[in-house]
């Protein structure tokens, strides 16, 4: 089991290794991660991983998850230029604890993000051996 606490902002890339736009998607993602050594990146393969992602719905590549704390603030497909990823992280990360808070619970979309896709629930879960 890992003890090493989670960092306060995640960010998941939920793609397949059979996928060619997630293959091509994977260097800039991770070049991106060495940019944000404050954040978490993972890449997880949805279907390797699916005994502990629970039931985060995929549809289509790439699908980035961005998580503040508690509170899930991107849940959803992203075009597959790295930029537009750089372009969220830089918005998101520069909410106040209430800004982010009440941009989690705008719209009902993103109130079912808080109760569907909680990634760093899933991460702990997994750390201690836990299935989703």
């Amino acid at each position: 089991m890992n003890d090493q606490p989670l960092p306060e902002l995640l960010v998941a890339c939920l793609c397949a290794d059979w996928c060619g736009t997630c293959r091509d998607y994977r260097a800039g993602f991770e070049a991106l991660a060495r940019q944000w050594p404050q954040a978490g990146f993972h890449w997880v393969d949805i279907e390797d991983d699916a005994d502990w992602l629970g039931d985060l719905d995929v549809e289509n590549f790439p699908t980035l998850l961005i998580q503040r704390g508690e509170l899930v603030l991107f849940f959803g497909t992203m075009l597959p230029q790295h930029v537009f990823l750089q372009r969220t992280l830089e918005t998101l990360a520069a909410f106040d604890d209430d800004e982010a808070r009440a941009y989690a619970f705008a719209n009902e979309e993103r109130r079912a993000w808080q109760r569907d896709c909680n990634f760093r629930a899933a991460l702990q879960r997994r750390s201690a051996g836990l299935d989703a």
